[in-house]
């Protein structure tokens, strides 16, 4: 038997790309899944392909992760219906190509109210069950981009580092109530994300960048982030070498070197 069979599992942006990946390996485990995002078209399709791989049951459930107040009804439907998560992978979010000087404020928020604060809420939803149960795991997709800061993605930056300032004290809050945070962060990742991601005007890019396209398959990335849940990882690095190497030069060269070295690095 896995560690995760008949966990009751809730994934946001399970759509496409980790988040997809995420569900089927949690499927092949044998979780019951709670598949979330705002296209029901895929979620569905992705349902069948979960409960073609072996998952104990799979459920749509329609969620806009920039609603707060959606988030805090949908949850309180879920936690009626299933009684309590044990795990709630935070992983919905938009990325970002456009300078700060260009982007409109307007773009900033929506990045961050989507990527910080729609994790916030959910994850804030779902807390009070877990505290009640004294049981459950909170992992959360951050990004390297969470533990430094690169050309273009400054409001994405900006709300993935939030997650780690927030996460990081909820874990020490949470600690004695056995409930673990793991913070992932991946590198590139070959998936929809920049093809998805905002710029200037808030209009999505529409092309895959070399970077992205060149990076980690999504179902390897997914495999790695169940480890890190199963061994209740505080915080992983789950990236090619280039951007591994980044998080490293961040820790121990001095800034001036590092910011060097990143203003010249490849990111699109």
């Amino acid at each position: 038997m896995t560690p995760f069979k008949n966990k009751r599992v809730w994934i946001t942006g399970a759509s496409s790309g980790i988040g997809a990946a995420v569900a089927m390996a949690f499927a092949k485990a044998g979780a019951q899944l709670i598949l979330s995002a705002r296209n029901v078209a895929q979620l569905e399709a992705i349902q069948k392909q979960c409960e073609a791989a072996g998952a104990a049951s799979a459920t749509v459930v329609r969620l806009d992760i920039g609603n707060a107040t959606e988030i805090f009804a949908t949850a309180k439907d879920v936690l009626q219906k299933f009684g309590k998560i044990d795990i709630l992978v935070n992983n919905a979010g938009i990325s970002q190509r456009s300078a700060a000087k260009d982007t409109l404020f307007e773009v900033d928020t929506h990045i961050i109210n989507v990527n910080l604060l729609g994790t916030i809420a959910l994850s804030k939803a779902v807390l009070p069950s877990m505290l009640q149960h004294q049981s459950g795991h909170i992992a959360v997709i951050s990004s390297v981009t969470g533990k430094l800061g690169v050309q273009n993605r400054s409001a994405y930056s900006a709300s993935k580092h939030g997650l780690h300032g927030y996460f990081d004290a909820l874990r020490n809050e949470v600690y004695d109530d056995n409930i673990q945070i793991t913070l992932i962060c991946p590198g590139f990742v070959r998936t929809n994300i920049s093809i998805n991601a905002v710029t200037a005007d808030g209009s999505p890019q529409g092309t895959m960048d070399t970077t992205t396209d060149g990076g980690l398959e999504a179902t390897d990335v997914a495999r790695r982030i169940l480890k890190a849940i199963e061994r209740k990882e505080d915080e992983v690095v789950i990236a090619g070498f280039k951007e591994s190497f980044a998080t490293w030069a961040k820790r121990y060269l001095p800034f001036s070197i590092f910011n060097k070295i990143l203003r010249r690095s490849k990111t699109q």
